[in-house]
């Protein structure tokens, strides 16, 4: 019974990093909406209109954040959206994972250190992934199609080879 505690314990542990870093990216968003509603809610708003203005204004931080990383030319301005979207990536990873060291781990100091190092992934993962999730921008002289057109043979080459 004790060998299928700890199996299950260890897929609990992997479900949650999983479930970590793949919605590291949404901590940003996730706290614009949760401000948008509890902002919504406080000024006299139904608890159901409160819900959509936090859907609303998440999708909106989320949608503005890929739009100004895919359509910006200048390292600077890219670095800092990815800022913008990585540290509270960082801070949500390291909570997560103090608290999850916690559980097992006696030693403040190791705590920390698991802290530390779970917020630098976490972070580092929200950081490629808000490159991933980046729509390439059409810029001028780019298309959407293909890039060559298909080859077709010229008539003075027919006309040599027949």
């Amino acid at each position: 019974m004790v060998v299928i505690g700890i199996l299950l314990s260890i897929v609990g542990l992997g479900v949650v990093c999983w479930v970590l870093f793949t919605l590291a990216v949404y901590a940003l968003p996730f706290f614009v909406g949760m401000t948008a509603g509890l902002y919504a809610y406080r000024i006299g708003l139904s608890p159901i209109a409160a819900i959509i203005v936090g859907f609303v204004a998440g999708a909106f931080g989320l949608s503005v954040g890929r739009c100004l990383f895919s359509a910006a030319r200048s390292p600077i301005v890219r670095l800092v959206v990815a800022l913008v979207f990585a540290v509270p990536a960082s801070w949500a990873g390291y909570e997560v994972t103090l608290n999850l060291a916690g559980i097992g781990i006696p030693s403040e100091r190791w705590r920390e250190a698991f802290a530390l190092v779970g917020g630098v992934v976490v972070g580092g993962t929200a950081w490629a992934r808000v490159a991933v999730l980046a729509t390439p921008a059409l810029r001028e002289g780019a298309s959407a199609g293909s890039a060559q057109p298909p080859l077709r043979p010229s008539l003075g080459s027919v006309a040599r080879d027949g």
